[in-house]
């Protein structure tokens, strides 16, 4: 596949819209207080997103950060959620690939690992 040129951004959805890239919002759960009119990504895409099972657990707990992440790493290897990542990887070898969640924390989100893994060459 090609070289990775295109950089990865993660954002929380509260601070807009970006004036360039590929928006995608990466939560399993629409974001509270969001306008679907006014959503400020190109496409939403639940299947990357924790089950909620694992998101209720982990709580976005810093002492539960890296078991969130093994669990998570594993949750990925599923079917629909290795598409959606296929889906992503083609999406940053074309564009600037900005990850939207409403994780008030962004190094505790999914989207920060998600942007990791797709940074690995």
């Amino acid at each position: 596949m090609a070289s990775n040129e295109y950089p990865i951004t993660v954002m929380h959805v509260k601070d807009g819209r970006p004036r360039s890239g590929r928006v995608v919002l990466v939560d399993r759960v629409w974001p509270r207080g969001q306008r679907k009119d006014e959503a400020p990504w190109d496409e939403w895409l639940k299947a990357i997103a924790p089950s909620a099972e694992l998101r209720k657990w982990y709580g976005h707990d810093r002492d539960k950060h890296e078991e969130f992440i093994r669990r998570y790493l594993a949750e990925l290897e599923g079917e629909e959620q290795t598409t959606a990542f296929e889906h992503l990887q083609l999406l940053h070898y074309s564009d600037h690939l900005i990850l939207m969640t409403a994780t008030k924390d962004l190094e505790l989100s999914q989207a920060r690992v998600l942007a990791d893994l797709l940074a690995r060459p």
